[in-house]
């Protein structure tokens, strides 16, 4: 008998009806949501609220949760050395509508910045080197603490087994796929989740324990678009990716890229196919 948890239907929220989940919120959170403010992602919505706070809702099913639950946001909250909005308080519900589906409502401190852009850049933001220097000081920050926690890039626990999995999908090259450290990691790093001028970090669903270099390989191909931001990505976080998990994640994300699912238009296909090439040489020889 097929679980009713495996039955949850594909939603994109930036074309289903929202205005329901919204009134719930209010409600709930008794607060207001300005719906000039409202902007919509695959997986969730986020208003500003009349108490000056922003409120993020995830839709999200119940076979995505996993073991440790659904609590990233507080959970970050506890983190020192990362620039980050404060968390203030959450909503949880499942959905009356399909059982199958929980939503997450948290309330948070307005962003010091607006997101730099979208999960892939087209052009460089030209961030200045106070930026760059807050960007390593959090990741750096983030790296050295301790937690129980164990990402989920793309709602998908991060393990020994998928990390080697993905990359033998597209490198089916002879070399070892084993990690060797494992980090706190934001798990979600892109140009949608860091804000300019003022660098804050947010979206934190998702953190936990991952192979070191994950964030850092992960805004690399972010970046892959404008070869310059890529470049630049990698000088500044040059330590994740001359060390050897650096390099295996580097062609974790670029099997994403790479894989059965690349689009041809892609501008990163290119740049990635070429470093993913360098990568598994030196790999190889090292």
């Amino acid at each position: 008998m097929t679980s009713s948890v495996s039955t949850a239907r594909s939603v994109d929220l930036r074309t289903e009806p929202v205005e329901q989940v919204l009134d719930h919120v209010e409600q709930s959170l008794r607060t207001h949501l300005d719906r000039d403010t409202v902007v919509c992602k695959r997986r969730t919505v986020g208003a500003r609220t009349d108490r000056d706070t922003w409120v993020r809702i995830e839709r999200r099913a119940l076979n995505r949760i996993g073991v440790q639950g659904w609590n990233g946001a507080e959970c970050a909250a506890l983190l020192k050395g990362v620039a980050q909005p404060g968390w203030l308080g959450c909503l949880v519900w499942r959905d009356i509508d399909e059982a199958v589906t929980l939503w997450r409502a948290d309330e948070t401190a307005l962003l010091p910045g607006r997101p730099v852009g979208t999960a892939v850049l087209g052009q460089d933001p030209k961030l200045p080197d106070e930026w760059w220097q807050a960007l390593n000081n959090s990741l750096d920050a983030l790296a050295a603490q301790e937690t129980g926690r164990i990402a989920t890039p793309d709602t998908v626990t991060i393990t020994q087994g998928f990390v080697s999995e993905s990359i033998r999908s597209v490198f089916p090259d002879d070399f070892d796929t084993t990690v060797e450290r494992w980090v706190p990691a934001h798990a979600d790093l892109n140009w949608a989740n860091v804000t300019a001028p003022a660098f804050c970090l947010f979206d934190w669903e998702d953190w936990g324990n991952a192979p070191m270099g994950l964030d850092s390989a992960s805004l690399w191909a972010s970046s892959l678009a404008v070869p310059a931001l890529a470049d630049r990505v990698r000088r500044e976080r040059r330590s994740d990716f001359e060390s050897r998990d650096g390099k295996l994640m580097t062609l974790f994300v670029c099997s994403k890229i790479l894989g059965p699912y690349a689009h041809p238009g892609d501008p990163r296909l290119k740049p990635a196919r070429r470093v993913a090439e360098e990568t598994v040489g030196e790999l190889q020889s090292g």
